[in-house]
């Protein structure tokens, strides 16, 4: 089961502070799933989403087909500061050949982590997918 919203996930496993949910196995699926839910409410209108996931293990967290001709984003999601990049995002990735490719990661920093793919904080990302419909960070 996949439950949207990460505050109710914490509720119903009883996690009450950061310091719980720091040492918890649900962390990083918790972390995913709030990226993903800013993410996709800062997305232009009509955007569609997904994720990519093969039985050889290429993996891309979620795919954004987004409207008017501006392509496929391939966003792969880390909680951690710093982040590299694994052979199936790249196997994910020769696969779905996207317009632009990013490791959103817990910290601020934006950096190059492979070819035409880059690291970069949720603030920012979120920034990025509200320019392009002619809106701010919300």
């Amino acid at each position: 089961m996949y439950i949207r919203d990460s505050g109710l996930v914490h509720a119903l496993l009883g996690i009450g502070d950061y310091n719980e949910l720091a040492g918890h196995p649900v962390v990083g699926a918790s972390w995913e799933g709030f990226v993903i839910e800013n993410l996709l409410a800062a997305a232009p209108p009509r955007t569609r989403s997904g994720f990519y996931r093969t039985s050889a293990g290429a993996e891309i967290d979620l795919v954004l087909k987004l409207p008017g001709g501006r392509g496929t984003w391939a966003i792969e999601i880390k909680k951690g500061l710093t982040v590299s990049s694994s052979k199936g995002f790249h196997h994910a990735r020769a696969d779905l050949s996207p317009a632009r490719t990013f490791i959103v990661h817990a910290g601020e920093e934006r950096y190059p982590v492979a070819d035409d793919a880059e690291a970069i904080g949720l603030r920012e990302m979120a920034r990025l997918l509200a320019e392009l419909s002619g809106g701010t960070e919300r």
